[in-house]
């Protein structure tokens, strides 16, 4: 389902990682560690398509997002792909229910009003749905960026650093969410992260710079 080979990554023609590869079928799940400044965001990002590669292929359900120009890997990544940003880069002035439906218009898929309703309450927020983001907890709005994440049934889920600001018991709270949601659809999952709490949630580990 995903396919990374001999990538090289750069900003200003810089060279700053290279990647010999990663491959996972279909409900695979991998996690990628590293110390801070490895390279783990920057990795995940490509993934993404929200940076280009300068050397190498990215291939997601038989689809090479490397040969797409910027606003082609915007349209894939919002049908295909669902992101869990390290900030969380939810709108202040939108309730969470709003926040999880913007991310579809903007992706420009139909509103799943019943499937928000349906996560929120899943993940223990129906009653905080017409709430602002300010109103919610550190972990509330993290499991509010998980459901937008995965509202549209993304193939392949991304989520860059998910934990580093809990405690244990949160900690295991999100990780435990973010596979269960991935696992309801079968979907391809790939974290990144610092956090040697996770090393165990994961067989297939990667750290930047050894071999997998």
């Amino acid at each position: 389902m995903l396919n990374v080979s001999e990538m090289t990554l750069g900003y200003d023609g810089t060279q700053v990682l290279r990647f010999g590869g990663l491959e996972l079928a279909e409900g695979g799940q991998c996690l990628i560690t590293g110390a801070s400044g490895s390279g783990k965001t920057t990795l995940l990002y490509a993934i993404a398509g929200l940076i280009p590669v300068m050397q190498g292929k990215i291939t997601v359900g038989g689809v090479d997002i490397t040969e797409f120009s910027e606003s082609e890997r915007d349209h894939f990544r919002g049908k295909y792909i669902g992101m869990i940003f390290q900030t969380l880069h939810l709108v202040k002035s939108l309730s969470v229910l709003d926040n999880l439906l913007l991310a579809s218009y903007v992706a420009g898929l139909s509103q799943e009003r019943k499937r928000a309703l349906d996560l929120l309450k899943k993940l223990g927020l129906h009653n905080k749905k017409d709430d602002t983001p300010d109103c919610l907890s550190q972990g509330q709005a993290q499991r509010v960026a998980i459901a937008r994440a995965v509202l549209h049934r993304p193939a392949l889920i991304l989520a860059d650093e998910p934990t580093s600001s809990l405690d244990d018991a949160a900690c295991e709270t999100v990780i435990d969410l973010i596979k269960e949601v991935a696992e309801e659809t079968n979907a391809t999952l790939v974290i990144s992260t610092h956090d040697s709490r996770l090393k165990s949630h994961f067989t297939k580990v990667i750290k930047l710079g050894q071999a997998a």
